[in-house]
């Protein structure tokens, strides 16, 4: 072999042997690798977690998951629908009880005026099987949140059909028609409620409520006097006769009836309310008995309700009478929140921010005062008795 040759020979031999070299490495940083703690966590699944760990891993997301459900169920339960909601929608797909999810959030979705995202939900579970006459009144609720009042009232006659002997279910579409203004729908929903349930003094406070908001006094009274005659000594007697108190003018009478049904039915707070409000309408001034007890009424109506508006105006209305402007504008704001729609809520701001020198504010109060009454005028030019609006509190339902 010829010097030439025998150093292609030596070249070649030693670019296999580097060859070689560089394969053996490969395969052994290809082994390495696959145990490399700097993996992701599925490329490493198949290697190091076993069946066992897998069902452990899948079992801790679905205990998590079901803790957030009880989590949002009882927030749901003190009243606290807002906080409710992130819970929920952190335990959507892992939980064994979807349908009593989805409802909850769904109720806590109405309860928090978020009617958009109420109704696809409430489309869904009522074509279930386990749909019930509680799924089609909370979409009716919905409905009429999202100015749907045709639809509201077929989803109500649904849930009437199902359940058409709970008191419950008119009580609180009545109430969602009250709130959105829609009177006369109210009206025939307590009128179904009637035909099913002839002696429920609730459903006959309810009507004489919604005659009242539709300013038709006489037959308020004529309602609220069935529902006293119907439960004789009961809150919703002692309610009944307060509204009508207030009604006919005799405010000794509504007093002396909110003061007997807080004896006997102290947690009422819409009693307290109404004894508040009737006691101010009276003429109670800082520095007398009667206003330390409105006062406490109202006080007490807050600390029991804090999400009734009547009890939240009120109060702020009385704490600005007082001078206390700060307090008076704090629950004057939860008032506004909670009944945007309330012109009187407005009114007091006004006064209170002007007390306090913010008259940027309290411009602010009257601008949006002006806008509701103007829209409340031209509401009552188009001749529609359905949109009169007013101001009182409803019977509780507990």
């Amino acid at each position: 072999m010829n010097t030439r040759a025998g150093l292609r020979t030596a070249k070649v031999g030693k670019q296999r042997g580097l060859a070689s070299i560089t394969f053996c490495l490969s395969v052994i940083i290809a082994m390495l690798g696959s145990f490399s703690p700097w993996r992701s966590a599925r490329a490493q699944d198949p290697v190091r977690t076993s069946p066992a760990q897998a069902r452990q891993v899948e079992q801790n997301q679905n205990a998590g998951a079901e803790g957030e459900l009880q989590a949002g169920t009882a927030l749901t339960r003190q009243g606290k629908f807002g906080e409710a909601i992130p819970h929920f929608l952190a335990a959507q797909g892992q939980v064994s009880n979807e349908f009593a999810l989805d409802f909850d959030l769904a109720l806590c979705y109405v309860a928090t005026d978020q009617f958009k995202k109420a109704i696809p939900i409430l489309s869904s579970l009522r074509d279930r099987e386990r749909a019930g006459a509680e799924v089609f009144n909370l979409l009716a609720q919905a409905y009429l949140g999202n100015d749907q009042p045709q639809e509201a009232f077929e989803a109500f006659k649904r849930a009437a059909t199902l359940s058409p002997q709970s008191e419950k279910l008119y009580l609180f579409v009545a109430d969602a028609c009250m709130d959105h203004q829609y009177y006369t729908l109210g009206l025939e929903v307590v009128k179904l409620g009637l035909q099913h349930l002839p002696r429920s003094s609730r459903l006959y406070y309810e009507r004489g409520v919604l005659h009242s908001l539709m300013d038709q006094p006489d037959l308020a009274k004529e309602a609220l006097a069935q529902a006293s005659q119907l439960a004789p000594g009961s809150g919703i007697s002692y309610l009944a006769a307060s509204q009508k108190g207030m009604l006919d003018g005799n405010i000794p009478a509504a007093i002396q009836a909110a003061r007997e049904g807080g004896q006997s039915d102290p947690k009422n707070y819409v009693l307290l309310t109404l004894l508040g409000q009737a006691l101010i309408r009276f003429g109670a001034a800082p520095g007398q008995a009667e206003f330390a007890e409105a006062e406490a009424a109202l006080e007490r109506a807050v600390t029991l309700r804090p999400n009734f508006a009547a009890a939240q105006l009120a109060l702020g209305q009385l704490y600005r009478m007082d001078g206390r402007l700060d307090a008076a504008i704090a629950h004057l704001e939860i008032a506004r929140q909670l009944a945007p729609e309330s012109t009187s809520a407005y009114s007091n701001l006004a006064m209170a921010y002007q007390g306090q020198g913010k008259t940027a504010q309290a411009r602010e109060m009257l601008a949006i005062l002006d806008r509701l009454n103007r829209e409340r005028a031209a509401k009552y030019k188009s001749g529609s008795p359905d949109q009169k609006a007013s101001y009182t509190g409803v019977a509780p339902k507990e």
